[in-house]
């Protein structure tokens, strides 16, 4: 059985997922986040949660290490098989602290037992998305200046390695045979397709791609 909280909450906060098969451990969690504004989902067991959870939310997940059926540890490897950004606290009784760190050890963020300290669990929760917030942008923005590069001509991305290399345009001509009128033309273009106004604002784009170090090795600019 899945539970969903209702939807009056700001989902601008993120959503928080919490599994867990007690049902006291769910509504006492649904009461804590949702008075904090959070959007709550609430799932009985890992398996109606890996079948409804969105993957492209913006959220946490709040997951029992020990459940009927699919366990904790076996969500996460699930998640881990995905690829799923979506980080993890687990909540444990005192005797699974042994399979907690066997979790951390895969990429939890955190856990606690219970019974658990509300602040330090909002807490958490907050800060989590938090950084998958910035997560988020820090990729958008990522794929943004990928796709403005992505623009360039196999020449211009020549002329684009030797201007963040630190070369001239008279270097940059001799290097590639050209003419300086050239490169100051290739130079305009990739300035005009990178929205860029100045060095500064290239280097930016540039330095904010998943792969900058193919834009800054400098081999290139002396051939």
């Amino acid at each position: 059985m899945t539970v969903f909280s209702n939807t009056s909450t700001q989902d601008t906060k993120g959503t928080v997922y919490v599994v867990d098969d007690d049902d006291a451990i769910r509504d006492s969690l649904r009461w804590l986040l949702e008075a904090n504004d959070y959007k709550v989902e609430l799932y009985d067991s890992g398996e109606s949660f890996i079948a409804k959870y969105d993957p492209n939310a913006i959220a946490v997940l709040v997951l029992d290490v020990r459940m009927p059926g699919m366990s904790g540890l076996e969500v996460q490897e699930h998640l881990l098989a995905r690829k799923a950004d979506l980080p993890i606290i687990f909540i444990t009784g005192h005797g699974d602290v042994p399979m907690a760190v066997r979790a951390l050890k895969k990429g939890a963020v955190d856990f606690i037992e219970k019974p658990f300290q509300q602040a330090a669990l909002k807490a958490q929760v907050e800060h989590m998305l938090n950084e998958a917030r910035e997560r988020r942008m820090k990729n958008e923005r990522q794929s943004l200046n990928e796709a403005l590069l992505a623009k360039l001509t196999p020449r211009e991305q020549q002329v684009l390695e030797r201007i963040v290399a630190g070369r001239l345009n008279k270097q940059i001509a001799d290097d590639l045979g050209i003419s300086i009128k050239t490169v100051e033309a290739h130079r305009a273009s990739i300035m005009d397709k990178t929205n860029s106004g100045t060095v500064a604002d290239l280097m930016r784009v540039v330095m904010d791609t998943s792969q900058p170090a193919k834009f800054l090795d400098g081999s290139q600019a002396a051939k």
